[in-house]
């Protein structure tokens, strides 16, 4: 694609129709052989011009009839190459999907998730409108993603759970351990000198803007990918040790953090494996490449582009940890501290009463 195609020239969706097949078409026996795939143009200003594109049958992206396909636009190639298929048009299906989960979010959540898609929306706004032109304009992509992130965080919990002082709670646990994953994530991407230039999308980032530090890029994405699940572990562990404390007003702070961190390991144990699945889920055809390879497990886990993925993990998960028992200790003190919650008077606890006067 031609990046100085602009929004306005570049068309799409164009529909795909294919022409019917030429000399060199398969037939019989034969082996696939190429097709003429002819292309209406339907937005920009050449729209109602048909391209015509040669597709090889080994060629990943194929068309059907009447396909809605995104074409990129060089207008400086000769015209006959100026138009090029580059994807499929996805928004129907996406839309759909996209319906689906808000239903069954409402469905379930009733309000609660309502407020949840709110907030997701409201994420989404932070990050195409915040986060993304800050790092663009070249301003240090940690700094973006703590700020950034603690907005995200901030509309999340407060809209979701409400101004509470358990939410207070799960807000500053959260800021400690993306403050932890923050400075960790700094020390060991120096000190294992990654460069964060490990794919294609970010070499040419940094072909495009020069003036992106890629590391201080890497670090961003880890502080901003471990920060969804960093609310979830916060929030359930604040409201562990305060329905402790609504069942048994009489624990104390020590009682309260001792109860809460056993509910805290097993959080820990499913989430951590959690996390780790997914950044593997993410990385499984690198696996896969590295395991046809067969090379050794030293070699694989020291080549940058998996000591990539092993410090993102790794990093998230500790600040993960970290998160379980800094979150737990305060909510402790905290719901120890609320006097609202007396413990209620028992009828047997005042003595006993005035002797019965005797009958005259």
């Amino acid at each position: 694609a031609d990046p100085d195609a602009t929004p306005d020239a570049a068309p799409e969706p164009p529909s795909a129709a294919s022409a019917p097949p030429g000399p060199g078409s398969p037939g019989g026996g034969a082996a696939p052989q190429c097709r003429r795939v002819t292309f209406e143009i339907k937005t920009g200003p050449d729209k109602g011009h048909r391209v015509t594109e040669v597709v090889r049958p080994d060629q990943p992206l194929q068309f059907t009839v009447g396909q809605g396909v995104v074409l990129a636009y060089a207008p400086n190639a000769p015209e006959d190459l100026r138009y090029t298929p580059i994807d499929v048009h996805r928004g129907p299906p996406m839309l759909v999907l996209a319906g689906l989960f808000a239903f069954a979010v409402i469905l379930v959540g009733r309000l609660r998730g309502l407020t949840a898609l709110i907030a997701l929306g409201i994420s989404f706004v932070v990050l195409s409108f915040f986060i993304l032109p800050a790092i663009l304009h070249g301003s240090n992509p940690l700094l973006v993603a703590v700020v950034g992130g603690s907005a995200i965080m901030f509309v999340a919990l407060y809209l979701c759970h409400g101004l509470s002082a358990r939410t207070s709670v799960a807000v500053v646990g959260t800021l400690v351990s993306l403050s932890l994953i923050g400075l960790l994530g700094s020390v060991f991407i120096r000190w294992a000198h990654l460069t964060g230039n490990t794919s294609d999308e970010t070499g040419l980032v940094h072909a495009l803007y020069p003036g992106i530090e890629t590391q201080g890029l890497l670090l961003a994405g880890f502080i901003i990918g471990s920060l969804g699940v960093l609310d979830d572990v916060t929030v359930t562990q604040t409201s562990a040790v305060w329905e402790l404390k609504q069942a048994d007003p009489t624990m104390s702070a020590r009682k309260l953090y001792r109860a809460g961190i056993r509910i805290g390991r097993d959080h820990i144990a499913s989430t951590v494996n959690t996390l780790v699945l997914a950044y593997a889920g993410a990385a499984l055809p690198l696996m896969l490449l590295f395991s046809i390879a067969r090379q050794d497990v030293v070699a694989v886990a020291s080549s940058e582009i998996v000591a990539e993925e092993i410090a993102r993990t790794l990093v998230g998960s500790i600040g993960l940890v970290a998160s379980v028992p800094v979150t737990t200790a305060l909510a402790a003190l905290l719901a120890a501290a609320d006097h609202g919650r007396g413990t209620p008077a028992k009828q047997g606890d005042a003595g006993p009463g005035p002797e019965p006067l005797p009958h005259p």
